[in-house]
């Protein structure tokens, strides 16, 4: 992941954090002065409205909207050479950690088997 987007992320907790600490504020200070301001300017802005700066893309769609992403920003993204935002959100677009993405777990764990049913005969049928 592109260094600015991981100091985007280590601000974005530090801001949306439950406990603030005297450290926080150390470190909130020093985080901001190494993001560009257009890009901190922007990313206030998501702030300021109560929404997080950064979302994650899991399965081509943007974790803060979830819409659906085009593939070239897809793309972007995944290289990670490039900062990309979300067309529809306008939020930062990051790539998680293959340590914090779950496995995926196969469809047929997950069915549990259907039990048979027991029909009822209609009401008005003979006898």
């Amino acid at each position: 992941m592109n260094d600015l987007l991981t100091n985007l992320l280590k601000l974005q907790a530090i801001d949306f954090a439950e406990k603030r600490d005297k450290d926080a504020e150390k470190q909130r200070a020093e985080l901001r002065a190494l993001v560009p301001a257009p890009i901190l300017g922007h990313y206030d802005r998501l702030v300021v409205r109560g929404k997080k700066g950064i979302a994650f893309v899991r399965n081509q769609v943007c974790t803060g909207c979830h819409m659906l992403l085009p593939i070239g920003t897809i793309n972007t993204v995944m290289q990670g050479q490039d900062i990309q935002l979300c067309d529809t959100c306008g939020r930062y677009l990051a790539m998680p950690d293959p340590a914090e993405v779950p496995a995926a777990v196969p469809v047929a764990a997950l069915k549990t088997p259907a039990k048979p049913r027991k029909r009822k005969a209609p009401a008005n049928a003979p006898v």
